[in-house]
């Protein structure tokens, strides 16, 4: 199961109190995933349809609950691989079903589509929230946090995209856009913080948990590979530094010879050939009078300059001084 299906599930099961936040996430509901069909009868019908038999379910309770009538719920087996049932719940022959419709905010007094969202469904903070937990269950979708962090609501509508994304921007540090996909609107979250808030604001608790223990997980090996990455990076840098150092000793060496060092650059050369794998700081430690990781580096520079000059003027081991 998918970390969406089990937000959804986890959300089908909440059941606000107040009447109004209920009327809220039906509403919602029926807006991304509701159809009105009029038959040759000129007898209209309200079908809303879902891929989750807890949403079906829900859509049913709540058509029960706010307008006590029972909804015909109808099953339609999908014969492509991998497709999951198609659950629709049914109103037909409902008296009223225009007035009903309106108070939902699905059509206006003159029976077209209304273009956004009433204001009278969303008056309070928490039919708001419920109203945005209606949206998720009906066309939303989140990421699992493993991968990449996002969240989407998927609409028809520009206007009520724009809507959507107005109502999820009302709440603290949410930063809601839109994207289109071929003729759909897509309503996204891309930051971890605002995915853990907006499930927050639904009520997806058991998830927001979940996400939150992976993401703090995910955080933490990022953190570890980047130190990873940077000690390797930082011991690769150190031996290549390492080695262009003792080519320059031995050139030395093997030219002028390292008695014609001062006995500041001589021991510390010295000590760079015994101990090819130590640091800087090590080095430092290891001297008869101990010095800092600047000094270390300091004098290097030196003999690095000193057998730059004899590699310009031509300086080889047949021309060794005695």
């Amino acid at each position: 199961m998918s970390f969406s299906t089990e937000a959804k599930d986890e959300l089908a099961r909440l059941f606000p109190e107040s009447r109004c936040c209920l009327i809220a996430e039906l509403a919602a509901l029926i807006r991304m995933d509701g159809t009105i069909k009029i038959s040759t009868n000129h007898e209209v019908a309200l079908v809303v349809s879902t891929e989750s038999s807890p949403v079906a379910r829900k859509i049913f309770r709540l058509f029960k609950e706010i307008y006590n009538i029972e909804a015909e719920i109808r099953i339609e087996k999908r014969r492509s691989l991998k497709r999951n049932n198609l659950y629709s719940v049914c109103l037909s022959n409902i008296a009223h079903l225009h007035k009903l419709l309106n108070e939902l905010g699905i059509l206006n007094e003159e029976g077209a589509i209304f273009p956004g969202i009433r204001k009278s469904l969303i008056t309070s903070l928490c039919c708001r929230r419920s109203f945005l937990r209606g949206v998720f269950l009906g066309a939303g979708s989140v990421n699992n946090p493993e991968g990449n962090y996002h969240l989407e609501l998927i609409t028809n509508s520009r206007s009520y995209a724009e809507a959507l994304t107005q109502l999820i921007n009302q709440f603290p540090d949410m930063a809601a856009k839109i994207s289109t996909r071929k003729s759909w609107y897509v309503v996204y979250l891309k930051e971890s913080e605002q995915i853990a808030s907006f499930l927050n604001i639904i009520g997806a608790h058991r998830a927001l948990l979940e996400f939150e223990n992976i993401r703090v997980m995910k955080d933490m090996r990022n953190k570890v590979n980047r130190l990873v990455n940077c000690d390797t990076a930082n011991l690769k840098k150190s031996v290549n530094a390492s080695l262009k150092q003792i080519e320059y000793i031995k050139l030395i060496a093997e030219t002028i010879g390292l008695d014609k060092l001062p006995l500041r650059l001589r021991e510390v050369a010295r000590l760079r050939l015994e101990n090819p794998d130590s640091s800087l700081k090590e080095l430092g430690e290891m001297m008869a009078r101990p010095m800092g990781k600047s000094g270390v580096n300091h004098r290097l520079r030196k003999i690095e300059a000193i057998a730059e000059e004899l590699r310009q003027q031509g300086v080889g081991p047949e021309q060794r001084k005695g």
